[in-house]
């Protein structure tokens, strides 16, 4: 097996990747080391590369984290995987399990967490490690570039439909049909939610209307709200922001029939993370505004399982590692329909 290994890897905040040649990582007790298939391109790697979060993420980074491979090395005490098992790393690498918080089955908020490709190395590199107990299997007929987005976009959206407590029937507004909202149409469609599709591309809405959305609104118009109650009969049951807009955000709310509940899933940078919302409107209608964060290991199996059935499937673009600079050109510009993939091996 090789000591080094090809990684696309940030040194300094907003100086962008390079690829170089670096130490190949070791296993460590409860770990397995991979060897990445497939890595998918999220927009929170750009957001790490250019520092939009605080903390910044742990330099120097390799980022990457929907990512596909094959169990190369177990770390004593595994047992959770063999050699050559097809593997799963989605962003939440750890979380420690005894606090509050997890104990209640919301890990994803452990005031101790660590993510993939932010804190820890991901998966823009032919290899890495991570802790066993929380990684997914990846079933054995299921395409390895194909299911890679399904680690984050696909987790996060199913985690963010269920948090607005949306039933079989009931509308469901998608608000932002990129490479999160995309999925989260057909996650609902799966769940039997009938979908409302808001974008304010023609081409994302048409793309919307063949996956299965009802009712097309394009939030340019005067009041994408309004347009939403009238046409669901007194508005969404539920809703979830997958678009990073402020105004997307602040428009959510006015989709809602009362007593409805938004998801918050998307991530704006910057300046644009605040929004401005109407208390009077929030405490009249009685809508819950939530944060959804990633997913659980009990969410990434789920999510998993829709997908391997055939009913949610990230529509994909497989590039290279080397174009990694170049795909988030196209990122900034929303020149991207769906998901990139990078193939590594």
């Amino acid at each position: 097996m090789p000591k080094t290994m090809k990684a696309a890897v940030l040194h300094k905040i907003g100086d962008g990747l390079k690829i170089e040649t670096v130490a190949r990582p070791a296993t460590g007790p409860g770990e397995v080391l991979i060897r990445v298939t497939a890595c998918g391109v999220c927009h929170s790697d750009l957001h790490a590369i250019e520092g939009d979060w605080t903390p910044h993420p742990a330099l120097p980074l390799i980022p990457g984290h929907e990512v596909t491979g094959h169990v190369e090395e177990l770390g004593a005490g595994v047992t959770e995987f063999a050699k050559g098992d097809r593997i799963g790393v989605p962003w939440m690498f750890w979380s420690c399990g005894t606090c509050e918080f997890c104990l209640q089955g919301m890990e994803t908020i452990c005031l101790k967490t660590e993510a993939t490709g932010y804190s820890k190395p991901g998966g823009y590199a032919e290899y890495m490690v991570a802790p066993a107990a929380f990684c997914g299997h990846i079933p054995d007929h299921v395409d390895m570039y194909a299911i890679a987005p399904i680690l984050c976009a696909g987790v996060t959206t199913y985690r963010g439909l269920k948090r607005t407590g949306a039933k079989p029937g009931q509308w469901l507004a998608v608000i932002g049909i990129g490479g999160l909202g995309h999925i989260a149409i057909q996650y609902a469609r799966a769940m039997g939610l009938r979908v409302a599709a808001i974008d304010v591309s023609d081409e994302k809405l048409a793309h919307a209307k063949r996956l299965g959305a009802e009712i097309l609104v394009d939030a340019r118009g005067n009041d994408p709200g309004a347009e939403v109650k009238e046409k669901t009969g007194g508005g969404a049951h539920g809703a979830v922001v997958t678009a990073v807009s402020a105004r997307a955000f602040e428009q959510s709310v006015t989709m809602l029939r009362p007593a409805g509940a938004v998801s918050f899933i998307g991530l704006p940078g910057g300046d644009a993370d605040q929004i401005r919302l109407s208390i009077g409107q929030i405490v009249n209608g009685e809508y819950s505004i939530r944060g959804s964060n990633v997913g659980t290991r009990q969410d990434l199996n789920e999510a998993v399982a829709f997908a391997a059935r055939g009913q949610v499937n990230a529509d994909i673009e497989t590039q290279p590692l080397e174009n990694i600079s170049a795909i988030f050109a196209r990122m900034k510009k929303g020149d991207i329909r769906g998901r990139v993939v990078l193939a590594i091996s």
